[in-house]
Formats: structure tokens, C-alpha cells, sequence
């Protein structure tokens, strides 16, 4: 049987608005955004969401001149109302592509059906090795040489959707978890931008588990 797949995608409109969902720092929202001022990114940054008031990303994005959005996820009777009123708020601000960048929640399906297939991650691993929390420390301890950076398109499963780009990182002989998530942040902040802009070009679709994109007339996995 042939594997289920998608038509390609194109963007829903061309204002190429990104929500970007974060829990702290922020440094993957502030890569896009520099990504977007220096044009190596065709994209406007909508809105900055996150569910802690203290969250410093928030701070870096005011800075910026972007609105920033609190959506406490304490409180609510279950994750379906808190994913329904983070689809709300992107909604709101017109949004056609989700990033997620450190978010700390998992996203379900209350807010992927809002966003089909609109809804990116960024893991510091090369999945689907080292899913989940401290996934540095996870491959440090493992004893792999190689690990890296995943985005991906976020399905219902744990880092576990389409996989759109990877960068590998080696494991050196003198690393530690911090040394180690530190190159690996390096790579987290090249590939996001990247990905992001492979999305919004349009013309991708997924075959079964795989992203496909369609250059010149060839069928081939993004590098």
C-alpha cells in the first residue's frame, strides 16, 4: 500500500506572520528575528506567546517592537481549553506558521487542528534519538559521538512529527553537558531560520514520515 501523504503545501496567505511560543530565554525567537532583520528571512514576527510571566524571550521581544502575549498554564480545567486559547491568540494576530521555541508544554490537538501541519519545533538532538527533557545530558551520558538539531512538524506524538531539517554535532573528547549544549545551540540558531523559510516557500508535502520538497522538478529531502 502506498504511504499516505499530503499535497504540497503552499502558504495560506503571503503575509508570512509567525507566532513564536516560548518559556524562557528565548534564544530561538531572537534568532529568528534577527534572522528577519537581516533579511535572510522573508517573515513578519507577529506575536511572542508564553505561558511564564518571567520569561526573558518576552522582554527581548518587546525590545524589539514586538507584542507579547501571557498565557498562564495554570488554572485552566484541562490542556485542550489551555491549547484552545493559545490557538485564539494566533489566530487573533494572524498567524500562518507556529514556531515553537523552547516551549515548555506539550501541544495537543486543539491547537495542531487550528494549524495543520503549521506547527514547528526545534529539539537539540537528532531525533528521533533523545527525545524529551535534557536531551544534551540524555546523549552526553549515552556516550554517542555524533549528536545535533532537529526541526520538525509537531504531531500529537513527543518530538516525534516530519522531520524538516537536521544539523549534526560532534561529541568532543573534552565535553561536558554544557560545552556540548552550548555547539549545539550554535546549530539550533542557524537551522531554525532556515527551516522556517524552507516552510513558508510553499511547495513541500509530507510522504508518509517524510518531508519532501520539490526543487527543480526533483523530489528531494531538504538539507
Amino acid at each position: 500500500m502506498d504511504a499516505p501523504h499530503t499535497p504540497p503545501w503552499t502558504p495560506p496567505d503571503q503575509t508570512r506572520r509567525l507566532g513564536v511560543l516560548i518559556s524562557g530565554r528565548g534564544s530561538n525567537m531572537q534568532a529568528l528575528l534577527e534572522a528577519i532583520t537581516a533579511g535572510r528571512l522573508e517573515a513578519t514576527l507577529a506575536v511572542v506567546v508564553s505561558n511564564r510571566a518571567d520569561a526573558a524571550g518576552l522582554g527581548i521581544a518587546r525590545d524589539a517592537g514586538v507584542e507579547t502575549v501571557v498565557v498562564e498554564h495554570r488554572g485552566w480545567p484541562d490542556r485542550a481549553a489551555y491549547d484552545a486559547r493559545l490557538a485564539e491568540v494566533l489566530e487573533a494576530h494572524g498567524v500562518s506558521l507556529v514556531c515553537l521555541a523552547g516551549f515548555m508544554r506539550i501541544v495537543g490537538p486543539a491547537l495542531l487542528e487550528r494549524f495543520p501541519q503549521r506547527v514547528l519545533n526545534i529539539h537539540p538532538s537528532l531525533l528521533p534519538a533523545f527525545p524529551g527533557l535534557n536531551a544534551q545530558q540524555q546523549a552526553f551520558d549515552h556516550g554517542v559521538r555524533i549528536t545535533g538539531a532537529t526541526v520538525h512538524i509537531v504531531d500529537e506524538g513527543l518530538d516525534a512529527g516530519p522531520i524538516v531539517a537536521q544539523a549534526a554535532v560532534p561529541v568532543l573528547d573534552d565535553d561536558t553537558p554544557g560545552s556540548l549544549a552550548a555547539r549545539i545551540l550554535v546549530e539550533e540558531h542557524r537551522l531554525y531560520p532556515a527551516a522556517v523559510a524552507t516552510i513558508l516557500a510553499g511547495g513541500w508535502r509530507v510522504e508518509g514520515r517524510r518531508f519532501v520538497v520539490k526543487r527543480d522538478g526533483a523530489a528531494e529531502a531538504p538539507r
